[in-house]
């Protein structure tokens, strides 16, 4: 079933890897016209060469970096009225907060909450005028469940999920929805290098440290980057969901929830999307390969209950 997504355009920030390019993957597959931006040309190029083989449907490329004004007035200057928006930025790097100094934590703000600020300020009117928008910010688990040695990342995008969650009550009426994605242990280049750093700053083996954050899990396995993309979709798709926070120890909860906070329209919607790319990536995250999402409720500011 139409998720209503066809000949939408959109940005996707960070897409040439990982969880940016996943997303764009998901939502070329929905004939959406695409914008993907990074700061790597050669992978950049790659990434859009493989979204088009795999969807008939290839990006527009745009080399830049988000986290510079720069570089979001290059991808603005490339598309400049999306409807649809993935905030999205690498992480700042991970370590004891004792030895960052005053010009890490402005780097980590700049690029992890104020950057994609930017872009909301400087696309939300437009969408709202045209009676339709779609931004996902792609976090981190962190915000809910802070880990120690992200420290920047906990900061700043603890500060955008703030900052979200005022403004999305405001916008939802214009059918412009504002929702946070929260994933947890997917296997990208920041998991590995996170892993590193923990295994580093504990004298143990990579191999060690990652197995037993793998088996924590309970699938015992990490998430695939795939499975996130097929997860944002639905949310994109969906024009009653606008920011929330769920806890990451509720993740096997996460379809139910979803379902849950929709009417009627969208959750077939979302349903019949689930049974045309099968329901591996809802098993696989009740399961628990640890993504979380955030939305508020489509008709209170009061949290949504789960059961």
């Amino acid at each position: 079933m139409d998720l209503g997504l066809k000949e939408r355009t959109a940005i996707v920030c960070a897409a040439s890897q990982g969880l940016g390019k996943a997303s764009a993957m998901a939502l070329a597959r929905e004939g959406v016209t695409l914008f993907i931006a990074a700061r790597r040309g050669d992978v950049l190029e790659s990434a859009a060469d493989e979204i088009a083989s795999a969807s008939g449907n290839r990006p527009k490329t745009i080399i830049a970096d988000v986290t510079t004004k720069e570089g979001r007035d290059a991808i603005l200057a490339a598309c400049p009225a999306p409807d649809i928006l993935i905030n999205n930025a690498g992480g700042p790097p991970p370590g004891d907060f004792r030895k960052f100094e005053r010009e890490d934590w402005i780097k980590a703000l700049d690029g992890n909450m104020l950057a994609p600020i930017a872009l909301i300020k400087a696309t939300l009117d437009g969408m709202i005028a045209r009676k339709f928008g779609r931004i996902v910010n792609v976090t981190s688990h962190a915000v809910k469940a802070p880990v120690a040695m992200l420290a920047l990342s906990n900061g700043a995008r603890t500060g955008l999920t703030g900052f979200v969650g005022g403004l999305a009550r405001s916008t939802a009426e214009h059918n412009v929805t504002i929702n946070n994605l929260l994933p947890g242990t997917f296997d990208t280049d920041r998991l590995k290098s996170n892993l590193a750093a923990l295994a580093k700053n504990s004298s143990r083996e990579v191999s060690a440290v990652t197995e037993e954050i793998r088996t924590a899990n309970p699938t015992k396995r990490f998430g695939h980057p795939d499975e996130f993309g097929a997860t944002c979709v639905p949310v994109l798709g969906a024009s009653r969901l606008h920011h929330r926070t769920e806890h990451p120890d509720r993740r096997w909860r996460l379809s139910r929830h979803i379902l849950s906070s929709l009417n009627g329209h969208d959750r077939v919607r979302i349903a019949a999307f689930n049974r045309r790319h099968s329901t591996r990536h809802w098993s696989r995250l009740k399961g628990g390969s640890d993504a979380v999402w955030c939305s508020n409720s489509p008709t209170t500011s009061e949290p949504i209950e789960t059961c």
